[in-house]
């Protein structure tokens, strides 16, 4: 078995960089979306999982595994957006225990219009400094990791 053997050098600065990178990207790109339009990403996130779902309508359990939120964490980030009109929140018919959040017309104007300023920052922060002939291997291989997470 391999897990207790060291890293070598090269893995040891990779592991280090990709640490890096998990603390301070989502900050850098939550004060980007924040600064210009004033969503978190979590509420962009939400508002991007709704506009992707089926009738723009995800169970909250469901959302907050895709947004990677715990159940109460979302259930604050959605009602914080119902008041501002931007999704809807009801009880699921099909199973009464749990509630559906829905994307309004106004959630959708919003996303729309934080769209540029995400896909901006994605690449200022990250895309331009990949080398785009490793794009599609590098993808390959962060899906293989985060596969083995879900």
């Amino acid at each position: 078995m391999t897990s207790d053997v060291p890293l070598n050098p090269a893995e040891e600065r990779f592991w280090r960089a990709l640490m890096r990178v998990m603390v301070a990207l989502p900050k850098a790109l939550d004060d980007d979306l924040l600064k210009v339009t004033g969503l978190t990403m979590s509420e962009y996130q939400v508002l991007v999982h709704l506009s992707e779902a089926p009738e723009r309508e995800m169970r909250m359990t469901d959302l907050a595994v895709a947004t990677a939120l715990s159940v109460s964490r979302i259930s604050r980030v959605v009602n914080a957006m119902h008041t501002r009109g931007w999704v809807d929140k009801r009880r699921d018919t099909r199973d009464a225990r749990g509630s559906v959040a829905s994307l309004t017309a106004e959630g959708l104007r919003r996303l729309e219009s934080a769209y540029p300023t995400n896909l901006a920052s994605a690449r200022k922060r990250v895309i331009e400094h990949l080398d785009k002939r490793s794009l599609a291997s590098f993808a390959g291989q962060l899906e293989t990791i985060s596969a083995q997470l879900d």
